[in-house]
């Protein structure tokens, strides 16, 4: 149920797991085991997490601010410190001159000085883009008045 947010708060730097498939008792076990806070729209798993935050809107952008609220410490910025897609954590990449080139990675802005980002665990590549600029900018708006 909020799959979008917990990209968003990778994007932010934030260690995220996401429970797609799990049961609520594997979910509550994982969270309990790990120190999670839960961030759910379920009101009944809510109640049964030791430490849970109940997201009562299904839009994004009042998710976010749900999170801020009830946690202070999640940051406000784009950060390339977690995969949003299995969450382990990125360094900077420098390929290899005859390293083989991933499609759709602008090469030629990497060669001018762009930083590539890879996870650790998946491999996956980052770079500031279109799409980060954008996320940027949702949460600049979103975080206004935030204190």
């Amino acid at each position: 149920m909020v799959g979008s947010l917990a990209r968003y708060l990778r994007m932010m730097g934030c260690d995220t797991r996401y429970a797609r498939g799990w049961s609520d008792e594997e979910i509550l076990d994982h969270a309990n085991a790990e120190g999670r806070v839960l961030l759910t729209r379920d009101r009944q798993l809510a109640r049964r997490a030791a430490k849970a935050v109940l997201l009562t809107s299904s839009r994004l952008e009042d998710q976010v601010r749900m999170t801020w609220a009830a946690l202070p410490g999640v940051p406000s910025e784009v950060r390339f410190d977690r995969c949003t897609v299995c969450n382990g954590l990125l360094a900077r990449y420098e390929p290899a001159v005859d390293a083989p080139r991933q499609e759709g990675v602008p090469w030629d802005r990497v060669a001018k000085g762009l930083p590539l980002f890879r996870c650790n665990d998946c491999g996956h590549l980052y770079w500031e883009g279109s799409h980060t600029a954008n996320v940027r900018r949702r949460l600049d708006e979103w975080s206004r008045g935030r204190g």
